[in-house]
């Protein structure tokens, strides 16, 4: 079958046979050249088998727009959409994204390899290419408290399915530097499986990015300035560069590439919530932002296209070549990159912005992972007391828009029984951590600056990466009930106010995913909005989103974790009661 089909493929490429479709009058967007020239687009089954002047058995006419190739993520976690692959790819589509490079880090620290299994198995028969690189850190550092360990025996298995590209984001660097058995072999069998090796280095030096590279490690996407960048680019790393929800790297890491280096930069989102996804786009949306910065929109789709395929090892994909699948899109404007059309294989799936092919919407397997992966005791008020011997706390200062925290030391309120008192003046509130996996009762306390609530309190199960519950809130009785509230609809997130709900969302997919289509999902999280705007919430970065990175203990430089106050520079939890620990 497939010999005929290549032999098929070899007589439309000679003109002997015509196409089954040929796209005419369009400009065909050169990946190779960084040029835009006139050529007809010979398709047959779902490949590019020339480009020059053919005939066809269907034609369609570009009337003059820009022939694209679709764009990839480099990497993305699906899990911070909120909704199941099925519902993703109907999200990402009309933006002109039909593959992703996926890292199921997530749905592993809560349910391990079943939650691989279920990221795979859902992700099949979909209009939309889904890669995975199999989780390398889980649970991301060995003091965490996640739902599974993930060994290299077990991760092992995976490398034969034909869809995992190899080992993601290596986010244990001191594992790497002291070359740890678990994580040694973890590289080595992505090495002997000749797979890729995903890289995370957030707060790295450039002698530490010389370790990563000599483990084989070559991408990262935790640049966040121009520096690091290129530091990176010198070493040899590709260089992913990141727009999300929260890490908005473009604007500050654009500058540095030029036409010398643009061919080892790739865009990537990362982490993305549903309503921006759908609202402003996904990597499109990074081209624009890229061009608007002063890029040229030719180079921008480079890096969206072909050099994210390349990175990745990627052959039939990235480019408007024979031989590469037909992947495509139509752009009206080259400086607003409005997508017009988007085929995949061949096949028109969306039209001015509409998924319209029924034959080709996303139609995924149904989810069929664990549902009941919120367990821990019903807590009370007590549980959330803070005590303070002195008035100075070690303190958890957000940084809008950043994966990175500031560790602050400031005067904080106490009661007369020596507790704290979270001031919405100071803005200075409770947060908490507390392990949902195994019952095991512990829960991390500290205090937060930076998340504006003027009121109630806010709580999810999305707590990268070991997916604990965290709660924030100005006092115990709403942080109480938000958290006993999440128990009981297994895992979502939730706003509450003197005593009442607010808003929800229910995510019984391990805690993180919606069993429900993606427009439900998109209208409840519109209630939580609005919900964080009556509770005087800055709308300058998304609440939900940051509070689910503040758990997150592998970033500079204050997290917290269900064992308390983690500080990243000198890897190991440190007291909230500043006193006779630091000084100013």
């Amino acid at each position: 079958m497939e010999q005929n089909r290549l032999a098929r493929r070899i007589a439309v490429a000679s003109g002997r046979e015509p196409a089954d479709t040929v796209i005419k009058n369009g400009k065909v967007i050169d990946v190779f050249n960084g040029e835009v020239f006139e050529a007809d687009i010979a398709i047959v089954d779902g490949y590019i088998a020339g480009i020059g002047n053919y005939e066809g058995e269907h034609v369609v006419d570009a009337q003059g727009h820009f022939i694209s190739p679709a764009f990839i993520d480099g990497h993305v976690h699906i899990e911070s959409s909120m909704v199941a692959p099925s519902e993703f790819a109907k999200v990402l589509l009309p933006h002109g994204v039909t593959t992703v490079i996926a890292d199921p880090h997530e749905i592993a620290n809560v349910l391990g390899n079943s939650g691989i299994l279920f990221m795979l198995d859902s992700s099949e028969n979909l209009p939309l290419n889904f890669y995975f690189m199999l989780p390398s850190c889980v649970p991301a550092a060995d003091f965490e408290h996640s739902g599974a360990t993930l060994t290299h025996e077990d991760l092992e298995p995976f490398y034969a399915h034909p869809r995992v590209l190899g080992l993601a984001e290596v986010m244990n660097f001191p594992a790497v530097l002291n070359a740890e058995a678990d994580m040694m072999a973890k590289i080595m069998e992505a090495k002997q499986n000749r797979k890729k090796i995903d890289g995370h280095a957030a707060g790295l030096s450039a002698s530490d990015i010389n370790v990563y590279m000599s483990a084989g490690i070559r991408t990262d996407h935790e640049s966040t300035t121009s520096e690091q960048a290129k530091e990176r680019l010198q070493r040899g790393m590709y260089l992913m560069i990141r727009e999300g929800t929260v890490a908005k790297d473009l604007e500050q890491l654009i500058p540095i590439v030029n036409e010398r280096n643009a061919r080892r930069c790739l865009f990537v989102t990362d982490d993305k919530h549903l309503d921006d996804l759908v609202r402003d786009g996904s990597i499109d949306y990074n081209v624009r932002l890229a061009v608007q910065s002063g890029l040229s929109p030719v180079t921008a789709i480079q890096m969206a296209t072909i050099n994210a395929a390349e990175c990745f090892g990627l052959d039939e994909l990235g480019a408007i070549a024979p031989g590469y699948k037909a992947d495509f899109l139509m752009i009206d404007d080259l400086e607003t990159i409005n997508i017009t059309a988007v085929f995949k294989d061949g096949v028109q799936v969306v039209k001015e912005g509409i998924l319209f092919s029924p034959e080709n919407e996303a139609e995924g397997n149904e989810p069929s992972p664990s549902l009941n992966s919120v367990n821990f005791h019903p807590l009370t008020e007590n549980q959330f007391h803070i005590p303070i011997s002195s008035n100075e706390a070690n303190i958890i200062e957000i940084i809008p828009n950043s994966l990175v925290t500031n560790h602050i030391i400031a005067k904080v309120d106490i009661d007369g029984g020596g507790l704290f008192q979270p001031s919405t003046a100071a803005d200075q509130l409770k947060i908490a951590v507390i392990e949902r996996h195994h019952m095991k009762r512990h829960i991390g306390l500290g205090i937060v600056k930076g998340l504006g609530l003027k009121s109630g309190a806010i709580a999810t199960t999305i707590a990268h990466d070991s997916h604990n519950l965290v709660v924030a809130g100005t006092n115990d009785v709403d942080m109480v009930m938000a958290v006993n509230k999440l128990r009981e609809i297994k895992g979502g997130l939730i706003v509450v106010n003197e005593g009442k709900i607010l808003a929800s969302l229910e995510l019984p997919i391990a805690g993180l995913m919606s069993l429900k289509p993606y427009t439900e999902v998109i209208a409840k999280l519109e209630d939580i909005h609005l919900a964080l705007k009556n509770l005087g919430v800055s709308e300058q970065f998304n609440p939900f989103l940051t509070l689910s990175f503040l758990t997150l203990p592998v970033i500079p430089e204050l997290k917290l974790t269900v064992q308390g106050l983690f500080q990243v520079s000198k890897f190991n939890h440190i007291p909230i009661d500043a006193a006779g620990v630091y000084s100013k």
